[in-house]
């Protein structure tokens, strides 16, 4: 095998067409040795690195081709106490991998340290036989016509997906296909989303991971995927082919390829607030090894051990500009050469850490605003993370998007019986201006959810009042205890007729809530047709049955009504509003761009603000949105009023007056969809059933009059 000196830049192995360029980074190693794996046995053949330039030690092998499998060996002291984990025994995953040629096997020789005794001691074991390989990837794809959908943020509804467990039974999709990038690309799995009138998908993490050890010895594995070792390498379960190394990216640019063809962008959630190489305990597989100080935040005190903010076991040493570098080439990848719309940052805090504070003036914030590529793709936060300060709702940058935890509690609360102050619960439905605008934010900063992958199911949000996690095999101690659900007065399956139409009513009622709410809506898959994970609201760790979709017990009825309230929430031009409302008066107008009202009819005083109601009314001025569409024309649509009822008695409603002429026709009522589609005056009464929501919009009161209900007619136009 011939060695030419190649280049530092890029880092990782680079095919050029001719042969391969090796790059990798280490400040602190006094030696790199490059293994490359051949023939049935995978013999290794080590070349150590001579050329070092910038702390990147690198060579170029005209003779290597795609496919090649190969790994790496990092030589230097071996001094935990100082932060030290050089072991040059042990193969390393390069943390620039494209793709994976073998994933690991777990051995006790794959950790530095000798397992039973302290992270002081030396493991001499050659580990090669069950570390992850890298290979070298043609990242060539015809694209075609690809284009980018480009969605206005205010435009937006979010549908989050494990891609596995969304195709792995769904019908219409060849068995082959299941489960995998290919799977989403099918037609059915696309009709699926654009019925549903979602425009962008996030998918769980797709980053290589690493199972945890101690859950693949009680046979389970770490399903979502938070667990990552490879920054730029596409998962290979998810591949139709995982023994082909290149399949899984060339699946995975198809897949995207087709959402785009759909109209539907793809946001990837991604985890580098850690490693899956955990604390001073984990295995060497990547990053320890190679430089362990300059990679991981060490305690200042005692550098044998990490900053956790996670409770993962480690945090990126988000100080060092490799690191740093690492994390902005990863994004920019799979912005250009996959293709990306954007990307959802679990933890994001952590990675705003550089002397253990969040400092939201960081590094890693400026260097994401000034970067012409990553700038201008959609950023979410998950806006929290376990260390000191780390609840960060409301403070993230402009520019930046935050799963709206408030949101979450709030509608959950009111739905579920809880006293939520009426002026908290009124910000989170109009975008909550009083997280977000003081910063100079948008409604669209906040993404609104009811339901996540972290936590109950919406069925099971209203199936539920206890955790049910024993499964997980943690004594049901894991998950959240505090989810602010309501069980409908029965835990669990039932067939009490009054249990079940109640806990229907309270899936449509929270669902309805959240497209009619300000900011970007965003629902968990299989929540449109009542996915059930019977009560575990922890699934991190279930890769079967219990979190794969059951579409063959869809129920029909809701998925109806959800496709039916995505396609309102679509055509109303005022729930998807640019910017805030001003809850007053507008000059000229008399009334405001936003009411409030009590079911006698009058507007909230200021005192009633304060107080929490069971019963509220809103009403949405589609004539006084006061914004421009791209040609410069004002937007216009039609005023809407939510009425909400979340006690345990019917109500009567004063419907507020309307404009001269017009009338309220009702769009949709949670505890019937074949009310039809009546007409009422201003002033007069409408009965709310308990722990209801209806929906009315204004019409002309001389317009044709309708026999079928306003829901239905929605319905047939998806």
């Amino acid at each position: 095998m011939r060695v030419w000196p190649g280049r530092p830049y890029p880092l990782g192995a680079t095919w050029d067409g001719v042969g391969v360029n090796f790059a990798i980074f280490s400040e602190n190693a006094t030696g790199i040795d490059l293994c490359l794996f051949n023939g049935p046995g995978l013999v290794e053949q080590r070349i150590p690195l001579r050329e070092r330039t910038d702390q990147v030690w690198h060579c170029y092998l005209p003779d290597a081709l795609p496919g090649q499998l190969y790994g790496i060996r990092a030589h230097g002291p071996y001094e935990p106490e100082r932060g030290a984990r050089f072991n040059a025994n042990k193969l390393l995953f390069d943390p620039y991998a494209k793709t994976v040629g073998r994933e690991l096997t777990w051995h006790d020789a794959l950790f530095g340290y000798t397992i039973g005794q302290d992270d002081t001691t030396f493991d001499d074991r050659d580990s090669s036989a069950f570390a992850p390989l890298a290979a070298v990837v043609d990242t060539a794809f015809t694209w075609g016509t690809d284009r980018r959908p480009a969605r206005p943020w205010h435009e937006t509804f979010i549908y989050e997906l494990h891609v596995k467990g969304f195709t792995k039974r769904m019908p219409g999709v060849p068995d082959h296909m299941r489960g995998t990038y290919a799977g989403i690309s099918a037609e059915a799995a696309l009709d699926h989303l654009k019925k549903l009138n979602v425009t962008a998908v996030e998918l769980l993490p797709v980053h290589y991971r690493a199972d945890d050890r101690h859950l693949m010895d009680r046979g389970l594995s770490n399903y979502w995927g938070y667990n990552t070792l490879g920054f730029f390498a596409p998962d290979p379960r998810f591949s139709t082919n995982p023994r082909d190394p290149s399949a899984a990216v060339r699946e995975f640019k198809s897949m995207v390829r087709s959402l785009h063809s759909a109209g539907i962008e793809v946001i990837l959630d991604v985890v580098y607030n850690h490693t899956a190489e955990g604390n001073q305990m984990g295995p060497t597989l990547s990053f320890r090894g190679l430089d362990n100080p300059s990679y991981y935040f060490l305690s200042p005190e005692h550098p044998r051990y990490y900053m956790d903010f996670t409770a993962c076991g480690n945090s990126p040493n988000m100080r060092h500009p490799r690191v740093l570098q690492l994390v902005m080439d990863s994004l920019r990848y799979w912005v250009e050469e996959m293709h990306v719309d954007g990307f959802r940052f679990d933890l994001a805090p952590t990675l705003a850490r550089e002397l253990a504070e969040v400092d939201k003036l960081g590094s890693f914030f400026d260097i994401i605003h000034q970067d012409p590529v990553l700038s201008r793709v959609k950023l979410i936060a998950e806006p929290w993370d376990i260390g000191p300060g780390g609840y960060m709702v409301g403070n993230f940058p402009v520019g930046w998007t935050e799963w709206n935890g408030e949101y979450r509690d709030a509608v959950r609360g009111f739905w579920g019986g809880r006293d939520v102050p009426t002026r908290q619960l009124a910000h989170r439905l109009t975008g909550s201006g009083d997280l977000y605008e003081r910063t100079g934010r948008r409604p669209y900063a906040s993404i609104n959810f009811v339901t996540c992958h972290d936590g109950f199911t919406l069925r099971d949000l209203v199936s539920y009042e206890q955790k049910h996690n024993l499964a997980n095999g943690e004594d049901n101690r894991d998950g959240h205890n505090d989810n602010r659900n309501w069980n409908c007065g029965y835990e669990g399956p039932t067939d009490d007729p009054k249990v079940v139409a109640r806990r229907a009513r309270q899936r449509r009622n929270m669902f309805a809530t959240l497209m009619l709410s300000q900011g970007v809506p965003m629902i968990l898959a299989g929540d449109e047709f009542g996915h059930t994970q019977q009560g575990n609201n922890n699934t991190y760790c279930q890769d079967n049955e219990l979190t794969w979709l059951d579409w063959d017990v869809a129920d029909d009825e809701f998925l109806t009504f959800a496709r039916a309230v995505a396609q309102i929430w679509r055509n109303q031009p005022v729930l998807q509003r640019r910017t805030f409302f001003q809850g007053r008066p507008i000059r000229g107008e008399g009334v405001a761009d936003v009411s409030w009202f009590r079911p006698s009819g009058h507007e909230l005083t200021d005192a009633e603000w304060e107080e929490p109601h069971k019963s509220l009314g809103m009403r949405l001025a589609g004539d006084l949105i006061r914004e421009t569409d791209e040609c410069g024309e004002p937007i216009v649509g039609d005023t809407l009023l939510v009425l909400m009822n979340a006690g345990q008695k019917a109500v009567r409603f004063v419907l507020p007056a309307t404009n001269p002429e017009h009338v309220w026709e009702l769009m949709f009522d949670t505890a019937d969809d074949n009310i039809s589609a009546a007409t009422h005056a201003g002033g007069t009464k409408y009965e709310l059933k308990d722990h209801t929501l209806a929906v009315f919009r204004t019409r002309p009161e001389k317009a044709p009059s309708t026999e079928v209900a306003a829901l239905h007619r929605a319905a047939r136009r998806v």
